[in-house]
């Protein structure tokens, strides 16, 4: 859909800013078309096993044996608990956190159904992971401008997923926030410095503002 969305709009050149659970759709687009690819910018977007904490070792039971009791086991991620103090409030100053993202989280996941959505999706996600290979490649091959923007505190995703772009991507650039997994809820405006200074001194520097030209 994502792919249709920007072909749409007519996107054939372009920097992408990738987040967590949902970036290995970027790189997927990455993988479809890597000339318009013109920077990444991961923050806590993970392409590397080293990467994945403990917490995924529920999910991973239930990618290699997706019987109904490892599917269950799963259902503890999507409590209203979980969702506010350990994806919005873990390795943060909880009284930087807006409320109105965990709320809306928890209000969506009462839905009727929604949480039966959410355990498709984390089957799903296994597909995502091996994919891990072919992102790599990707990495290597066509050497894209690189940002891994991380806190790093992230429970889920570890810093090594970020310091691992550096084996395929030697001049990837690599930063830490004293936060977690939603780095912008605490961290937007030193999140936003970063992206600018990398853009302005990789994206949009004269030599690359010529290369484009020619």
């Amino acid at each position: 859909m994502i792919g249709q969305f920007v072909d749409a709009l007519h996107l054939t050149r372009y920097a992408m800013y990738v987040f967590g659970y949902g970036a290995p759709t970027g790189f997927r687009l990455a993988l479809a078309h890597p000339e318009r690819v013109t920077a990444i910018i991961s923050q806590n977007g993970n392409a590397y096993v080293e990467g994945l904490s403990p917490v995924w070792e529920p999910w991973q039971i239930y990618w290699r044996s997706p019987t109904l009791e490892n599917r269950l086991a799963c259902r503890g991620s999507l409590t209203a608990t979980t969702i506010r103090d350990f994806q919005y409030h873990h390795g943060t100053d909880p009284e930087r956190v807006s409320p109105d993202g965990y709320t809306l989280d928890i209000a969506y996941l009462a839905r009727p159904g929604a949480e039966e959505i959410q355990l498709d999706l984390i089957l799903d996600y296994r597909t995502k992971v091996s994919l891990y290979p072919a992102f790599q490649e990707y990495f290597r091959t066509h050497q894209p401008p690189m940002l891994a923007i991380w806190g790093k505190n992230d429970p889920f995703f570890l810093p090594a997923g970020a310091e691992a772009y550096r084996r395929d991507i030697p001049d990837a650039e690599v930063g830490f926030l004293n936060t977690g997994h939603f780095a912008l809820e605490t961290h937007a405006a030193e999140t936003a410095v970063a992206i600018r200074s990398f853009l302005e001194r990789r994206y949009l520097s004269p030599a690359n503002k010529a290369a484009q030209i020619t």
